[in-house]
This record gives C-alpha cells, sequence and structure tokens, in this order.
C-alpha cells in the first residue's frame, strides 16, 4: 500500500510506557564491547555492579537509543526487508537511571519522497521521560525505506550533515566487533533479522547478516567515552551520527576523532574493506 503523506505527517503516540533495570543497562554496554577486557576497571563500570566493592553501575549514553525500543509515532506499514537506518541524533537532557520507569512521546517530522526504485526518508522524533515528567533524552531518528519512494510525495530536504574538519584526525581508535555481536546487541530490542538469518539478510542485498547500524552508534560512543570524555556519562550533551554503509560482525571499525572545544567530530571506516561506515558524526560534551 503506497504511503499516505498526510497520514503519515499526522503521526503521533504520546506516554507509551516503558520500564527498564540495570541488567538492560548491563546487557547493552556489553552489546556495544565494553568489558571485553575483564580487568579493565573503566569498562567494567558499565557491565559490573561490583557487589564486592561497592561502586554505582554506569550508564553508556546512547543506551537512551534502546531504553524505551519499539516506541515510535504508529506503525508505518512499510517493505521491512528494504528498510535501514539512516541517521541518528540524541540530546541528552540528564544521565539515564540505572533503572526507571518512562514514557515516550513520539511524532512524525519529516517525509522525504526521493522517488520510484530510490526510496523515502522519514524522520521522527522521540522524547523519553521519568516518572515525574522531567525530559532524559530527546532522540530523533531517520529511515531510509528503499522499497517505498514514489508514492508521490514531495522530495524535501534532508538538514545539512555536520561540517567535518578538514585538518589530520586528533587521534584515531581502533574498535573490533566479535563474530557473534549482533546476536547478543538484538536482545537489547531490534530481533530484525536481518542481523541473525543469513536467508533474510541475502533477499535484503546482502552477503550475510550485517551488524545493527544502532550497535555501530554504540561504537562510536564508545569512542568518544574513552578518548575525550574519560568514561563519564555526564559530560555528553548530544551525540549524532550519519550511517553510510553496514559493517559485517567480527570487522574492526576505525574511529578518526577531531577535538575543536568540546565539541568531538568523528567519522568511522573499516579498513579492511575501505568503507565509510559512519559519517559526519558530532558530539557535544558540557
Amino acid at each position: 500500500m503506497p504511503i499516505n503523506y498526510e497520514a503519515m505527517m499526522a503521526m503521533t503516540s504520546l506516554g507509551q510506557p516503558y520500564a527498564y533495570t540495570d541488567r538492560d543497562v548491563m546487557l547493552y554496554a556489553y552489546g556495544i564491547g565494553l568489558g571485553a577486557d575483564p580487568m579493565d576497571e573503566r569498562e567494567l563500570a558499565f557491565v559490573n555492579e561490583a557487589y564486592y566493592t561497592d561502586r554505582p553501575l554506569k550508564v553508556v549514553p546512547t543506551f537512551a537509543s534502546v531504553a524505551a525500543w519499539g516506541a515510535g509515532p504508529g506503525e508505518m506499514n512499510l517493505n521491512k526487508v528494504l528498510v535501514v537506518d539512516g541517521e541518528r541524533d540524541i540530546t541528552f537532557h540528564r544521565p539515564m537511571p540505572v533503572a526507571a520507569k518512562i514514557t515516550a512521546d513520539s511524532s512524525v517530522l519529516d517525509v522525504f519522497d526521493k522517488g520510484k526504485d530510490k526510496g523515502v526518508v522519514i524522520r521522527h522524533k522521540t522524547i523519553l521521560r521519568d516518572e515525574s515528567g522531567a525530559e532524559l533524552a530527546t532522540l530523533v531518528a531517520s529511515r531510509f525505506a528503499r522499497g517505498d519512494g514514489g508514492f508521490g510525495g514531495p522530495p524535501g530536504r534532508q538538514p545539512e550533515p555536520h561540517a567535518m574538519p578538514t585538518r589530520a584526525p586528533d587521534q584515531s581508535v581502533d574498535i573490533s566487533t566479535r563474530p557473534d555481536q549482533a546476536l547478543v546487541y538484538r536482545l537489547c530490542g531490534d530481533r530484525n533479522p536481518l542481523h541473525s538469518d543469513p536467508e533474510f539478510a541475502e533477499r535484503a542485498g546482502f552477503p550475510r547478516p550485517i551488524l545493527h547500524g544502532m550497535c555501530t552508534y554504540g561504537l562510536t560512543c564508545r569512542g568518544v567515552l574513552q578518548t575525550y570524555a574519560d568514561y563519564d556519562s555526564s559530560a555528553f550533551r548530544q551525540h549524532s551520527a550519519r550511517f553510510s554503509s553496514p559493517v559485517y560482525p567480527g570487522e574492526t571499525v576505525t574511529m578518526d576523532l577531531w577535538k575543536d572545544g568540546n565539541v568531538i567530530s568523528f567519522e568511522a571506516k573499516v579498513k579492511a574493506r575501505n568503507v565509510a561506515v559512519i559519517k559526519s558524526g558530532k558530539t557535544v560534551l558540557g
């Protein structure tokens, strides 16, 4: 069924209830690779509540991306085989609690019809709130639905990407992924078989299951945490990135970073395939 532009633009869902515990917080951290070295105390703080030695559990800022997994404006009836993440931009209003009951308010921001066989870009916003109604995080997501373009909607113009520095990177870090990483990360909420079923991945045009784009997004948060944030989750004010190509589980992601005041620009690539996987990345630290 073709997209109804007016109906989609009017989609809104308020007060969606969710809850999570420290188990979800630790699973997400492990899903993006933290704790790979069980002797690294800085990373253990995100995956170990430390019964013997009292130590508060830390929450990875981008846990906000899965804290209310499934929240959205409503069912869009897209061809799910051909839907991929386009970009994600999270503004952090306060640190995410270790456990909480939260609500999510979602609405559609934009729908850009790129034309038949060119797909459609859909941007929507979700605001997470704690039990008192205070805002925790605002998530702006874009999805690229490759099989749903050409319905007659406006082509529109997407927001300009973050301008990257032209100098050489100030730092570069290599972040390895495990061959089974997508099978762990999917337990955080995204059960799309594109990341776990070889036959489904082939139908979608990939030689094998790909890593979740939001897992790669989490990897870039790790990169900033370990380089310029000193593993301080409360320092994050914003984290945004555009997905340009998928990562295959088991590959090593090389992240280039530039620091200008409290703004960290970043991009990421898989050197083994000479492919950029993240572009126009931006973190604002406070």
